[in-house]
């Protein structure tokens, strides 16, 4: 079994196939987990409304799947994810005011006044707009994929890095080993996880595209400055256990060009201390930009394609990190011959 790519999906996929004895080979460009997974901010927006209706159930179960997830890569890569569970305040003025609306079964959007909002989180502005509490999280996204790819190579997953995936050569219509620059690997069976880069391998040219995001962190003087994720149309910011926070992030067709904008990163950081003004203050870290997934209508490719034994699970667009488990979870049984938990018809490559 060959997967391609090394982001958070091919990992955890990886992973999720050894626990039922197959031999698996990583394919990475580069170095695994250093392109979108490395960029992303790891808010775990399982209760967004912008989420499309065929998403919304893999997005709940997937939540439901972290703790355990989490659980098994800090047990098996002896390292310490940094998943936080003190749930998201989010500016969402396009829902009504007074709307709760249910989000799952064990929670949902509850409206906050500015009482609430000042005993949550008393560095935030409250600027008036309706503002909800949801249980969703967060995860930092380095940590999990460095955690990941050790926990893989625990379980004897091999990786291959430097080379990109090219091609899957196929046989009598059957997918029989991936091609890079530098070698081919023979394959039982291929998955292609290439994100951003999935409509690159050939001879199948699925219709992914990079999805441009700029985003900064910073450190504040004051440590727990902010405690919950704090989502607003223009802008979010995601606080990390360790004192550093998060700032992001823009939507961009921009082609695979990730430099930074000095003047975009100011902006974003502007609108944060809007949010919370402490923050215009804050020491900036680092900056980047990194290449979602995206597709035609913003559902990702998973399952079976017309090339017997060669399966997709790409074009997550902002939900990589979040829907890792479910997609590994449903992957391995597509790649299995198992019936998957859940009803992928919406998310077939023949849709295009």
């Amino acid at each position: 079994m060959v997967i391609a790519g090394g982001g958070i999906v091919g990992v955890s996929l990886a992973r999720e196939l050894r626990k039922h004895d197959a031999s698996v080979l990583i394919v990475e460009r580069g170095e695994p987990g250093r392109e979108a997974s490395h960029a992303a901010a790891g808010m775990l927006a399982w209760c967004d409304p912008m989420l499309p209706d065929p998403l919304r159930r893999l997005a709940q179960a997937s939540a439901g799947l972290y703790p355990e997830f989490v659980h098994e890569i800090d047990d098996e890569s002896g390292m310490r994810v940094d998943l936080r569970m003190q749930g998201t305040i989010a500016y969402l003025p396009e829902l009504p005011a007074g709307d709760a609306t249910s989000c799952i079964p064990t929670g949902e959007w509850r409206l906050l006044d500015a009482e609430e909002i000042a005993r949550l989180e008393p560095r935030l502005a409250y600027s008036g707009e309706p503002a909800y509490w949801t249980p969703e999280g967060s995860v930092d996204p380095r940590g999990l994929i460095a955690a990941s790819v050790k926990a893989a190579k625990h379980r004897g997953v091999d990786i291959a890095s430097g080379s990109a995936v090219i091609a899957v050569e196929v046989e009598g219509g059957r997918a029989v080993a991936v091609k890079t620059a530098k070698t081919v690997y023979a394959a039982g069976a291929v998955v292609n996880c290439c994100g951003a880069w999935a409509g690159e391998v050939g001879p199948l040219r699925f219709p992914t595209r990079p999805v441009k995001g700029q985003m900064l962190c910073v450190v504040t003087a004051q440590h727990g400055l902010v405690n919950h994720v704090v989502r607003a149309p223009e802008v979010y910011v995601v606080p990390r256990s360790d004192g550093r926070i998060v700032i992001g992030s823009t939507l961009e067709d921009a082609g695979f060009d990730k430099r930074v904008d000095p003047d975009t990163i100011q902006r974003l950081h502007q609108a944060a201390a809007s949010l919370i003004p402490e923050l215009g203050e804050a020491r900036m870290l680092e900056t980047w930009a990194g290449l979602r997934p995206g597709t035609p209508d913003a559902l990702p490719l998973l399952g079976a394609t017309e090339v017997e034994n060669y399966f997709v699970a790409a074009g997550h667009y902002r939900d990589g990190i979040l829907l890792a488990p479910v997609t590994a979870l449903v992957m391995s049984q597509v790649v299995r011959g198992a019936k998957p938990d859940f009803d992928l018809s919406a998310f077939s490559s023949a849709r295009f």
